[in-house]
């Protein structure tokens, strides 16, 4: 047994006995948002990691959002697990369950929900697969630095934490965290299987995508515009919106380049997809639109969004994707399907676990003048070569499933499952 195992077992010693006949019980807090397919597929993957390592513990999810249909996919695909929604149903879980955990983000998202976990029980902790941005947000009334050693505080008391980026790690070492396992640990929406291949085989059927022979593409701007989304109900961002303008031609040429390159010398074709809500128009105007004719009859453009579902459905019958998101270039290598990944400082740290598994050479930093022409000349090599590029992808999937079983482990001793 090894250092982190002795740990785990030591500090699973310590947590409050509980009857015999009933199994442990963990209350996983995730589901962030709705409109963006990856922090949906967070919480399926932790749940699916949960139910496969962990098989006999009783898993009850404390959502922030779950509504736009979510609720109900995630009811199908884990029958078992219960959705603690309304003050009784909370009240209920904090006095049944023995174990917080709590899962993939931005952020330590739920930080005021953690404590107050720890404050009105007294019970253990744990933090899953998150990046702790090395500047705090200053969209509070507390100073970043207080709002960041607040942070470090909570994260100190957790029985491990796991970061979904080796940055992250260390930005919470430098910070004197001191929770006794800090880890590299793979985002959840890793092992997010949810499929709706019904829907994905008309989607391309209708388009004339054939398995193996496109290409998912998706951009974004370096600030989402949750103001173009009414449930958001979030307020124009003067400063975000000219940022996004200033750039958003900058960032999309070496898609542009990529697009025309495969479409022209290849015989594969383009699909431009979404992440969130925002981006099927992002797609039309800086992509679709500025393709010339012979090129354009080769893309296909979705024009509405997706669920995670879908989403994946299609991307397992592409040959791989590019583009500017993180989350489906998270759940194509999840499953075996290639994806590079552009990335730029606006979107914190996230993207650089693609040097953690082992896939830095699918990374590329726009902020970087010499990575850009480097972009379609990778894109390009992916679509002539689907063989070599499928093994490459085998490697991170099978770096990401290698710590996907050690960090569960550690959940399972430290639980007392």
């Amino acid at each position: 047994m090894n250092r982190r195992h002795l740990l785990a077992a030591s500090i699973a010693a310590a947590l409050p006995t509980h009857a015999a006949d009933r199994p442990r019980r963990i209350l996983l807090r995730s589901s962030w948002q709705t409109v963006n397919i990856g922090d949906i597929a967070h919480t399926p993957g932790v749940l699916r990691l949960l139910e496969e390592h962990l098989p006999g513990v009783e898993v009850r999810l404390w959502p922030s959002k779950v509504d736009n249909g979510v609720a109900e996919i995630l009811r199908a695909r884990f029958p078992r697990v219960t959705i603690v929604q309304g003050a009784d149903a909370l009240k209920a879980a904090f006095a049944e369950c023995d174990f917080l955990l709590h899962g993939s983000g931005p952020s330590l998202v739920a930080e005021k929900d953690v404590v107050r976990w720890r404050d009105e029980t007294g019970k253990p902790y744990g933090v899953y697969g998150i990046t702790l941005p090395p500047k705090s947000s200053t969209a509070t009334k507390a100073a970043p630095e207080e709002v960041m050693q607040r942070t470090v505080s909570v994260l100190s008391g957790a029985r491990f934490v796991y970061f979904r980026d080796s940055v992250s790690l260390q930005v919470a070492k430098d910070r004197g965290c001191t929770s006794p396992i800090l880890e590299f640990g793979p985002d959840g929406a890793f092992a997010c299987d949810l499929r709706d291949d019904a829907a994905a085989t008309a989607f391309l059927q209708q388009h004339g995508l054939e398995d193996g022979k496109f290409l998912c593409c998706i951009p974004r701007l370096r600030y989402t515009p949750y103001w173009t989304i009414a449930e958001k109900k979030a307020a124009f961002d003067e400063v975000k919106h000219a940022r996004n303008e200033q750039m958003k031609a900058r960032d999309c040429a070496p898609l542009l380049e990529a697009i025309i390159a495969v479409t022209r010398e290849t015989p594969m074709k383009v699909l431009l997809c979404p992440e969130d809500q925002t981006q099927m128009q992002v797609g039309k105007e800086n992509l679709l639109d500025k393709l010339p004719d012979d090129v354009r009859a080769k893309v296909v453009w979705r024009d509405r969004y997706w669920l995670t579902g879908e989403a994946v459905s299609t991307y397992v019958r592409s040959a791989g994707l590019f583009g500017h998101e993180m989350h489906s270039p998270i759940m194509c290598i999840g499953h075996g399907i290639p994806a590079i990944v552009c990335r730029w400082a606006e979107q914190t740290s996230k993207g650089l676990m693609w040097r953690d598994i082992g896939l830095g050479d699918w990374l590329f930093d726009l902020d970087n003048e010499a990575d850009l022409p480097k972009v379609a000349p990778a894109v390009l090599a992916l679509a002539k070569d689907p063989a070599a590029a499928r093994a490459k992808a085998a490697i991170g999937r099978a770096n990401v499933e290698k710590r996907q079983r050690e960090t569960m482990a550690v959940v399972r001793e430290t639980v007392g499952a």
